[in-house]
């Protein structure tokens, strides 16, 4: 062997963990375990599995890192495999990088097959695949990093499982793993950044159901320093024989600055702290009569009914999100429809309508940072070639741009969800004259249970998640939206409604 391979050492490891049953059943088959586990807990959501494939993709990985990669290291060098590695030139570095390496390699089989079975029992497909094999890979590799430091710090196999349970249950209730990071009081926030659990666990779900690594650059920056520290000790600490002591001389004299380094990375976590992701949103959306009370003399569903004639058509939207996707012209609609459509506007009890600052169906009342307005933009450019917006009666269009706002919504995406409504109008007031665009979205949300909803499986096209959940929750979101743009284009609701004159305003947060 000559000097500085690395590969050939790669393969080695790799063969001698193939050898190991043990190892294949421990680093694949207890991640379908996990994956059941949620599945159990977590299959009537409305999008199942997908809202926590952050916490289930993550513990796989922190399984193999706390147990799997340490268990193998200190039981080879107690065997005496070491030895033999011991008489070749290659540096000890490259020895620890090869030990990565290739319980990489089983860790990526491992997560392959977490997904299909997730597939299987409904996860809808990735959105980003390039963005989420990405966040894998640097959380893998991080996470390994670390286990190669305990099985340096280990002196036997009961002392792996104890300084690994002093990693894995840590980050499990306090990383956001287990426990939700929306569930975690406000005093554990800062400790949750003392581990990698945090962020592996944020960029991975922002890109299973986000807009891609793009969104979680600081967390892939965490995850590397901290990978990258962990390897750096793991080489300072290495030894060849389980009998040598752990004293690394000189060499320990590097570990403060490390050390100094991590404290470091944790300080700048928790400067520039992150807003928390929103608790897994259950709520029902409700039924249309919960926000009709009709009118006297006219039935909202009678107004609801397509005019005798179209109405004329509009001009182009003022809002820069608006894409140029035709519409022909229409003549004018009757004065009496209108009348119609205005009595029983009148009916619509908007203001019991979700809050636009809320979980359920939200709007946003600003404008968005650089990175969303990348995003908005590109899912304009796609949406302009997108077949599924231009199929069926216009009321079917409708309902399809509708899913471009439910769908973000049922899975979370904040803050992505709350512009894609204002997008979503724009496109809407781009293709219809006002009084025909009220009636077909009075339509829709009168009438959520009629129409299609199957675009939201082509989602994926425009850079977003599909939903492959129940019908009934996107359907569900799909009225709420169908309201409060119709609120908000017939001017009777703008925002969040005013609160009554007995009900004190919240107090500001602290430190506003």
């Amino acid at each position: 062997m000559t000097e500085g391979p690395l590969w050939p050492l790669v393969r080695a490891n790799l063969l001698a963990s193939l050898r190991n049953p043990m190892a294949l059943i421990y680093g694949w088959l207890f991640p379908l375990l996990f994956l059941a586990g949620f599945a159990a807990l977590y299959g009537d959501d409305p999008v199942p599995l997908a809202l926590h494939a952050g916490q289930f993709f993550t513990i796989t990985i922190l399984g193999s890192a706390a147990f799997g990669l340490p268990t193998q290291m200190v039981s080879e060098r107690e065997s005496g495999l070491w030895r033999h590695y011991a008489l070749t030139p290659a540096p000890r570095w490259r020895f620890v990088v090869a030990l990565v390496l290739a319980r990489a390699a089983l860790l990526a089989g491992a997560l392959l097959l977490q997904h299909w079975a997730a597939r299987a029992l409904g996860m809808p497909p990735l959105p980003h695949p390039v963005s989420t094999v990405l966040a894998l890979a640097i959380a893998g590799l991080c996470f390994l990093c670390l286990g190669a430091l305990i099985g340096n710090l280990a002196p036997n196999v009961p002392a792996v499982q104890a300084l690994g349970q002093c990693i894995f249950l840590p980050m499990l209730i306090l990383g956001g793993v287990a426990v939700p990071l929306a569930s975690l009081p406000d005093w554990a926030l800062p400790w949750s950044n003392l581990l990698p659990g945090r962020h592996a666990v944020v960029a991975i779900q922002t890109a299973v159901t986000g807009t891609g690594t793009r969104a979680a650059g600081f967390e892939l920056l965490a995850l590397a320093g901290h990978g990258l520290l962990a390897l750096l000790a793991a080489v300072l600490l290495f030894r060849w024989e389980p009998a040598a002591p752990l004293r690394p001389g000189r060499r320990g004299l590097w570990l403060l600055p490390l050390i100094g380094l991590w404290l470091a990375l944790v300080v700048v976590a928790n400067v520039r702290q992150q807003p928390m992701p929103a608790a897994p949103d259950t709520a029902n959306a409700g039924q249309p009569a919960d926000y009709v009370r009709p009118a006297p003399g006219i039935t909202v569903a009678a107004a609801a009914a397509p005019a005798a004639a179209p109405s004329a058509a509009a001009p182009a939207a003022a809002s820069p999100l608006a894409a140029p996707i035709a519409a022909p012209p229409q003549p004018p609609v009757p004065a009496a429809a209108t009348d119609d459509l205005a009595a029983a506007l009148d009916g619509i009890a908007f203001e019991r309508l979700p809050p636009d600052s809320g979980l359920v169906a939200p709007i946003a009342n600003g404008p968005p940072d650089a990175v969303l307005e990348n995003a908005l933009a590109r899912i304009q450019r796609q949406l302009a070639d997108w077949p599924p917006a231009r199929s069926g009666s216009e009321e079917q269009q409708v309902r399809t741009l509708l899913l471009i706002a439910a769908v973000p919504d049922l899975l979370q995406m904040d803050p992505l969800e709350r512009h894609l409504p204002l997008l979503v109008e724009a496109q809407l007031q781009a293709r219809f004259a006002a009084p025909a665009l009220q009636r077909l979205l009075l339509a829709i949300a009168l009438h959520p249970d009629a129409g299609s909803v199957a675009a939201r499986a082509d989602l994926p096209a425009l850079g977003l998640p599909a939903h492959a959940g129940p019908e009934s929750a996107v359907r569900g979101r799909v009225m709420l939206y169908a309201f409060k743009l119709l609120g908000r284009l017939s001017g009777r609701r703008v925002g969040d409604p005013p609160l009554p004159n007995d009900q004190p305003e919240p107090e500001p947060a602290q430190g506003e």
